[in-house]
């Protein structure tokens, strides 16, 4: 792995850090599963967040727009089972 791709998965995994505790409040959680090479990050929904209606908003609205925000060049976010 180059070295901008894990200075770019360091920032990723802390910005998922930052929206953790928001996550965890409502009893579900994320992880990092990967970053592909043409910039798609996938993460796994746990907990709550795994099966509630609102997911879908959550990653999209939530994680893919923060990781967007703080990680230039991430072109979207991927949830995988």
């Amino acid at each position: 792995m180059n070295t901008n791709k894990s200075e770019l998965i360091l920032r990723i995994e802390d910005t998922l850090a930052q929206l953790r505790p928001y996550l965890e409040a409502d009893n579900g959680n994320v992880s990092f599963v990967e970053l592909t090479d043409d910039l798609i990050v996938r993460v796994r929904l746990e907990g709550a967040c795994s099966s509630c209606s609102m997911s879908a908003m959550t990653l999209k609205a939530g994680i893919e727009q923060s990781l967007i925000k703080a990680v230039p060049g991430i072109k979207s976010v991927e949830a995988v089972a």
